[in-house]
């Protein structure tokens, strides 16, 4: 089966969306799929092209079996509403011609991830010109999350989108989501319930119990009986992800307590700002992958910070990797959302913007490890159960199967009358 997938970032070495785009494309590949990419240049979440790309090039690369074609986008150095529309839409027009020029290879199924939603306008007409199949793949509801977040603002603007978006929705052949909610809303929005599935963000269990030699409590100078408070992730706008700083601050006094922050994006500078003068938070780049499972088994405990706005519109991708990890989680989330859903269990939800309820939700689990360890156990028992990166790709591989099926048949048709 030929597969193109189109998508903003691809970065299987990182964390986040790039890596599960990444992840998928050579797992397909692997499993003897012809599979191309369409994507930008390695940015995301610093907001900077990294070392060895070009803003402002076309290149081309092999990457474990699959082509990557990276097309040339403009990335502002301090994302806003205006800024982000203009970002997005340029990697928009200038992977155009790639993917025109992708005519001839007609591949089978068209899988483009979204954000961001202005590829895909370009994904039908090519699908319906050659004969593909268009799948639509939620990853943000970026409209919903613009508004609600107020970067970007107006009654007609919002309605304008909305109904452009609802447009395009009725018409991929396939749309998914990567949580229950999240489908739901397509539901709403338009999609087809025939042709909607779930597809959850997962992750390699196996490979996240190969931990490296890297020790990130010496490197840091934490004592080895200290806790440790870890967020790793995007640091930007969905996350409110300040209120960390807020909880630390109230918690100065518990010497015995660190936080670590890895990550980097547009919010890193103003959040290190809010935490001058904390000896016990420490800040780290994104780590590689090899690095990855050593860091999540660092923490005693982990933080999910999320505004109230954001509610359903997204699920943080870091998820599956901290109830994999065997840690409990203090998460942000208003009752009834799907993040509240999953950590209640596993560990403690407070309403977003608290800062003293995250406080004390660390400080309730810093003083008892018998509740860490069992909270822990009950999120990776669950992300065993749900998460593992071989069930969910096979069974998203079984749907591209399923959606490519009739044009195979077709194709099989014209040998056969050829042959006649």
């Amino acid at each position: 089966m030929k597969i193109l997938l189109y998508c903003l970032n691809y970065a299987p070495e990182l964390t986040g969306i790039g890596k599960y785009t990444g992840e998928q494309a050579e797992w397909l590949a692997a499993r003897g799929h012809d599979v191309r990419v369409i994507t930008a240049p390695p940015y995301y979440p610093a907001w900077r092209v990294e070392e060895g790309y070009r803003a402002w090039g076309y290149s081309r690369e092999m990457r474990n079996g699959v082509r990557v074609m990276r097309a040339p986008l403009w990335v502002p150095g301090r994302p806003s509403g205006l800024k982000r529309v203009v970002h997005l839409a340029s990697f928009a027009l200038s992977s155009l011609p790639v993917l025109v020029a992708q005519a001839a290879w007609r591949p089978d199924v068209v899988f483009v991830v979204e954000p961001p939603l202005f590829c895909s306008p370009a994904v039908l007409a090519f699908a319906r010109l050659t004969g593909a199949n268009a799948w639509l793949h939620i990853h943000d509801y970026e409209i919903d999350a613009a508004f609600e977040l107020g970067l970007l603002k107006g009654r007609l603007l919002r309605r304008m989108a909305e109904a452009a978006e609802r447009w395009l929705l009725k018409r991929f052949d396939h749309v998914s989501s990567i949580s229950i909610p999240m489908v739901a809303l397509a539901r709403r929005k338009g999609a087809d319930d025939k042709r909607l599935t779930l597809v959850t963000n997962w992750v390699d269990l196996a490979g996240l119990a190969q931990r490296s030699d890297t020790d990130f409590r010496q490197q840091l100078g934490i004592p080895a009986d200290a806790i440790v408070a870890l967020y790793s992730g995007n640091i930007g706008n969905k996350q409110g992800i300040e209120i960390l700083a807020d909880a630390a601050r109230l918690l100065l006094a518990r010497e015995n307590l660190h936080f670590i922050i890895c990550g980097a994006g547009a919010g890193l500078e103003g959040l290190r700002e809010r935490c001058a003068g904390l000896a016990r938070v420490h800040f780290l780049p994104l780590q590689p992958v090899k690095d990855f499972p050593s860091l999540l088994a660092t923490a005693d405990l982990h933080l999910m910070p999320q505004r109230a706005d954001a509610a359903d519109l997204v699920l943080p991708s870091k998820l599956a990797a901290m109830l994999a990890s065997g840690r409990p989680v203090v998460a942000t989330a208003q009752e009834g959302t799907e993040l509240a859903r999953l950590v209640a269990s596993c560990g403690i939800v407070v309403d977003p913007g608290d800062s003293v309820a995250v406080a004390n939700a660390i400080a309730e689990l810093a003083d008892d490890p018998e509740r860490r360890r069992a909270l822990g156990e009950i999120g990776k028992a669950w992300a065993e159960r749900h998460l593992d990166r071989e069930p969910v790709l096979l069974r998203l591989e079984e749907t591209l199967l399923k959606l490519a099926a009739p044009r195979d048949a077709a194709a099989r048709t014209e040998t056969d009358l050829a042959g006649e």
